[in-house]
């Protein structure tokens, strides 16, 4: 790629770094970089904008993404870009969805206790929401990094390991579920997930997205809900309630502080919301 477009090492190290950022991006999403679509792009844009982002990193941002695809189209490795026809003319500046207390409530209430699936489901989502951790994150967690007696959970991902609190819910259904439901379900008795499919074997990013769009619908809601929506309700919920950013970014893991941030953003916005419907002059 570098001698197809003859840039310089600096341009270089900015697609790299555009790349990097877009793969991770997608990660989160269940996706990758070769079956991502024009909406994940725009998606993605739409969340460097939230966070701050100026226009012409964005715009720097795209056109790293359309090189890459350009040349996995000349590599004969795609045959479309997803790149193709999208835009970063004006780029909105959109804060994270998150879902009000309520929401979480009625959310978490969907998975129905009755059967394993039920425990296992409720466990998951519990611990989401209690933890803010990434799906990649969710997926890959192993038994041996839950302390239950503690509650705490360990969680280790790019190079660093953060130890993360469980509040009394989340550690009764995770007990419910690691006790009564996991050893039936479990295809081979060494297996280390700590969350697994029905076959018995490690859930998948995929599975668990199902899973997140099935109970939205359940529940009715009509906000678009993923996994990263539960991540940022957690860090959301937390500012609203007197945390500080500092304890957040070390519970979510992030390496700069700029991406906690964005959260009193969104922390402002819905108090001029309340504002604006509440007040008899406003």
């Amino acid at each position: 790629m570098k001698g197809e477009k003859r840039a310089s090492q600096n341009t270089i190290c900015s697609y790299l770094r555009d790349i990097t950022q877009f793969s991770a991006f997608l990660e989160e999403r269940g996706s990758a970089l070769r079956t991502a679509e024009p909406d994940d792009i725009r998606d993605c844009m739409d969340w460097m904008g939230a966070r701050g982002k100026s226009s012409a990193s964005v715009t720097r941002f795209l056109a790293s993404v359309k090189s890459f695809y350009n040349f996995l189209l000349l590599d004969g490795t795609l045959e479309i870009s997803p790149a193709k026809g999208v835009s970063a003319a004006k780029v909105e500046r959109r804060y994270p969805e998150v879902l009000t207390s309520r929401e979480v409530e009625l959310f978490l209430d969907q998975p129905q206790c009755v059967d394993a699936k039920g425990f296992r489901d409720h466990a998951m989502l519990e611990l989401l929401y209690a933890t803010g951790i990434r799906v990649s994150e969710l997926t890959t967690l192993n038994l041996e990094d839950l302390n239950l007696a503690a509650g705490f959970l360990r969680c280790a991902s790019k190079g660093k390991e953060r130890m993360i609190p469980l509040y009394r819910g989340a550690v009764k259904a995770l007990q419910d579920y690691v006790w009564k439901v996991r050893p039936q379900l479990v295809a081979e008795e060494g297996e280390e997930a700590l969350f697994v499919n029905m076959n018995g074997e490690r859930m998948s990013r995929q599975g668990f997205w199902k899973l997140i769009k099935h109970y939205q619908e359940k529940a009715g809601i009509e906000k678009e809900i993923t996994p990263h929506t539960l991540r940022h309700s957690f860090a959301v919920h937390l500012l609203e309630n007197g945390a500080d950013l500092r304890s957040i970014q070390e519970m979510m893991g992030h390496a700069d502080i700029s991406s906690t941030q964005i959260y009193t953003h969104v922390v402002k916005q819905n108090l001029k919301d309340v504002y604006q419907k509440a007040h008899p002059r406003a």
